[in-house]
């Protein structure tokens, strides 16, 4: 059975259950939400081994092959672009189509969350290298620590061969696991989306939310449907883009509702490799930059959040000097969300209200209660970003063996 249908009935199984379960019950709300985290968790368990014995292997043969830097370039350019599209599309479908305004709440604000970056450029270089694989969330620490073992390795080949031999035979068993838990994770998808449902109904009952819903989710099928299979088409001259859709069929389900992209990492690199044939070497390197800088997707949806917000405040059109601002701010912040794998979107868009100040600074409340959904549809499209833009590096680079889509899983 394919991959992408073991989920898809996960998440049917999932939405059944949420409509039988008695979920006024309190006491099996609790256990679903308990489900919940510990499968979520069980599923992150295996990405920084994976993603550190990987990337060692990657850098060392990009390097020994004389790829490693055309492979950075390529990667940080489609990281960039696709942001910057991510966020013109964001802001431009927003400024198009007026939304109803939502109802001023008078909720007390909790503290808001900052982002400090001079702590998480501390945090990259950790007292003790060893700590740098003991960090689950922000992977670019790990990362750092894997490119420069992977890089020295690669100086003596001879000399370094049993840090290779050792990583090569880690990763593999670490894939192998790693492929068990997203098999796994296909059944335990049934009570992540069933809790996910519960939330989601209190969220649509009102029907305020309902417009804003409608508007990520056109904007998604105008991303995935359009714009990405057509750059796929002009840069890589490929006659079949909607194949690299497919393949992103179960990562993208595993991406929405667990609105974490660091959880959905596994099951990318398996769909990249088994199904679209991107190499190691290539895949080990680009899926975890990608998950840690590609979040236009939270710059989307935070940008359309954020527009939502001010004409729920005032009748005046927005200045253009305010409209740049926000799509700079959207744009350059999503860019410091790595350490922040699930809920970066709605942190983005308290950060925007603070930022903004002029009485905007508590603003977010208007938005609190959906952001399960802003978070959800910001994984989604961060998801099929990291997707797309592996396999256009791949293609680029000359790392990918092609399959033929009746071989997909």
């Amino acid at each position: 059975m394919k991959v992408w249908i073991k989920y898809l009935l996960g998440v049917a199984l999932g939405i059944v259950a949420s409509f039988i379960l008695p979920t006024d019950n309190a006491v099996c709300l609790d256990i679903i939400s308990f489900l919940t985290q510990l499968f979520i968790r069980v599923g992150r368990y295996i990405v920084i081994p994976l993603i550190f014995t990987t990337a060692i292997c990657a850098v060392n043969k990009l390097r020994a092959s004389k790829l490693l830097w055309k492979t950075v370039r390529w990667t940080f350019l489609i990281i960039v672009l696709s942001s910057l599209i991510l966020t013109v599309v964001g802001v431009a479908s927003i400024l198009l189509v007026k939304l109803p305004r939502i109802p001023i709440t008078v909720d007390v604000a909790s503290e808001i969350t900052r982002i400090n970056v001079k702590e998480m450029i501390l945090s990259l270089f950790p007292t003790s290298g060893f700590d740098a694989i003991m960090n689950g969330s922000f992977l670019l620490v790990s990362l750092i620590f894997a490119f420069i073992i992977g890089w020295e390795s690669a100086t003596n080949e001879i000399t370094f061969k049993p840090v290779f031999a050792l990583a090569d035979a880690c990763a593999k068993l670490f894939y192998n696991v790693a492929n068990f838990f997203m098999e796994l994770l296909a059944v335990c998808c049934v009570a992540i989306v069933c809790y996910w449902t519960i939330k989601f109904k209190t969220i649509i009952e009102p029907g305020i939310y309902t417009p804003m819903i409608i508007m990520f989710f056109c904007d998604f099928i105008f991303i995935a449907g359009i714009v990405y299979p057509l750059i796929l088409y002009f840069v890589c001259h490929d006659p079949h883009p909607y194949r690299v859709l497919y393949a992103s069929i179960a990562p993208m389900i595993l991406a929405f509702f667990s609105g974490d992209s660091n959880l959905v990492i596994p099951l990318n690199m398996r769909h990249g490799s088994e199904s679209l044939g991107i190499r190691r070497r290539s895949r080990g390197f680009t899926y975890p930059l990608f998950s840690i800088f590609a979040r236009g997707g939270s710059a989307l949806v935070s940008a359309i959040s954020f527009i939502l917000i001010w004409r729920s405040y005032s009748s005046l059109s927005i200045p253009l000097t305010d409209i740049l601002w926000i799509f700079g701010l959207s744009f350059g912040m999503s860019f410091l969300l790595g350490g922040i794998p699930s809920g970066g979107a709605f942190i983005l868009l308290t950060l925007l209200c603070d930022k903004y100040a002029k009485g905007f600074e508590t603003s977010f409340l208007l938005l609190q209660p959906a952001t399960l959904i802003i978070c959800s549809f910001a994984s989604l499209f961060d998801s099929v970003t990291a997707m797309f833009g592996s396999y256009i590096v791949a293609v680029k680079t000359k790392l990918i063996e092609h399959h033929t889509i009746q071989h997909f899983i």
